[in-house]
């Protein structure tokens, strides 16, 4: 075998995404609180990047010819570390970085009692499940050992309460000389605490434990929940009466007792992490005429601009090499970063305009009036890339007169009625719930009977997309449905 080196030529074609297209993706994408992060961050490490808010007291400025807005020299507190190491310009260095406004202590003593004060009334974590389990075991009074596995099972419960471990994977992970009969008085132990339920390996025990004398029926449910739970879960009170002698009646009564029964006591005390709030992209109101305009919301986002001290200090010809070509870099990232977010905004309005417009008998009378709609059709409307339009309308949520929706929600696929005439499938998931709704609950209709009546009201749907819809809406089976 021959081993030798050489060179070639060869041409091909390579397709590289510049970082600046990367970015504007990227910003694209930024739902409108993770874009004022972005910009807060890019504000604290761009020096050459400032807010005109913050920058003017009237929030305006001079501009300057052949350049984005110019603003007044930057503040001290705005001025870099890193910048100061690069370059060392002349003596009169000290007096050139005065110039800008500065902060008085006043209005920095403002900001430090406000953030105080936020902090003052920010919410205590709350009490956990796990905790409020703990704190119960105090009142115990029993072996050390049996209460340190009780402490381990309660840490080693689901959110649901219950206790996925063996008592045997118990023994061995907790260590030491604990032995499985322990185990089982710290889970006894465990499954005597509140909410009632708790500790439990199954559902069948999760239900025994929540049953006490006093419980309506407790006998009956006690005999239903130890050997007729499957049969329960499927409806099937006939074979439940023949297997125990109890009358439908009777079996009826029982259930109505049962429902009352918590299957996860453990998310009933969940940690409220407190109202989850929903900030929208864009607002779509109506006017007098019944049209629908669209808006950005991006009234408290900061006024980029380029600081007009640094681009000053790009054009001194006595600058040092390093300093200018460090200022240039940042620069340009400053400006590429105005540019992307003006983009997103072009695009993000272009692309919820089209929506809107599209989806106007949806705003006019309800969701179930919506259009099918794909998001090629919307790129080729407004004349860019598909996968442009994916993430123009990722995890951006629109405020209209209909109530807050996400973007997504306006986009799905459809079918075809007999009449030729095109239907969302959302309506078809409203067809099905009024038609189990109408239905004889002595008697529900099957998959393939809704299809059927589908049928009879021009809608042609096959009976898996029935069952899928149907399992989306928990709805269930027919048999389950059955009230007898």
């Amino acid at each position: 075998m021959r081993l030798d080196t050489s060179q070639q030529m060869r041409t091909e074609m390579r397709l590289r995404m510049a970082p600046r297209m990367i970015q504007s993706m990227e910003i694209l994408q930024l739902p409108i609180m993770a874009l004022q992060e972005k910009i807060e961050q890019e504000l604290s490490e761009n020096p050459m990047l400032v807010d005109l808010r913050e920058s003017s007291p009237t929030g305006d400025a001079e501009g300057e010819e052949g350049g984005p807005p110019a603003v007044a020299e930057p503040e001290a507190e705005g001025e870099p570390s890193e910048f100061d190491s690069l370059i060392n310009l002349d003596e009169n260095w000290s007096e050139l970085y005065d110039e800008g406004p500065r902060r008085s202590r006043a209005s920095l003593s403002e900001e430090g009692d406000r953030k105080q004060d936020a902090m003052q009334n920010m919410a205590s974590r709350p009490r956990s499940f796990h905790d409020s389990l703990t704190e119960q075991l105090c009142f115990d009074d029993c072996d050390p050992i049996v209460r340190q596995l009780a402490e381990f099972i309660i840490y080693n419960l689901d959110d649901n309460g219950y206790l996925k471990l063996d008592l045997h994977d118990v023994v061995r992970d907790f260590g030491g000389e604990a032995t499985e009969e322990q185990a089982e008085e710290a889970l006894r132990m465990v499954q005597k605490l509140d909410p009632p339920g708790v500790g439990a390996r199954d559902l069948r025990e999760c239900l025994l434990l929540q049953l006490t004398p006093e419980t309506p029926s407790h006998d009956i449910l006690r005999t239903l929940i130890s050997n007729h739970l499957d049969d329960l879960q499927h409806n099937r009170l006939p074979a439940i009466e023949k297997k125990t002698g109890f009358s439908i009646a009777t079996i009826k009564e029982a259930l109505e007792h049962l429902r009352r029964l918590n299957p996860k006591p453990g998310a009933s005390f969940a940690i409220d992490t407190g109202n989850k709030y929903v900030v929208p992209d864009l607002i779509v109101e109506a006017d007098e005429l019944g049209n629908y305009e669209v808006r950005l919301v991006d009234d408290h986002m900061p006024n980029l601009s380029i600081s007009r001290y640094y681009q000053k200090q790009l054009r001194n010809k006595s600058t040092d090499p390093a300093a200018r070509e460090f200022i240039q870099k940042r620069i340009q990232s400053a400006r590429w970063l105005i540019e992307s977010i003006e983009q997103r905004r072009n695009t993000l309005l272009k692309v919820a305009r089209a929506i809107i417009e599209h989806q106007k008998v949806f705003l006019d009378k309800g969701p179930e009036f919506i259009e099918p709609l794909k998001m090629q059709q919307i790129a080729d409307r407004v004349g860019v890339h598909v996968t442009t339009v994916s993430r123009a309308v990722d995890d951006k949520w629109v405020q209209t007169p209909r109530g807050i929706f996400p973007l997504k929600r306006f986009f799905g696929g459809g079918t075809t009625t007999a009449g030729g005439e095109e239907i969302a499938w959302d309506t078809i998931k409203q067809k099905l719930l009024d038609i189990i709704a109408k239905e004889d609950k002595s008697n529900p209709l099957s998959d393939e009977e809704i299809v059927d009546e589908m049928r009879r009201q021009d809608l042609v749907v096959a009976r898996r997309t029935v069952t899928k819809y149907r399992q989306a809406l928990n709805i269930l089976s027919s048999r389950q449905r059955r009230q007898f």
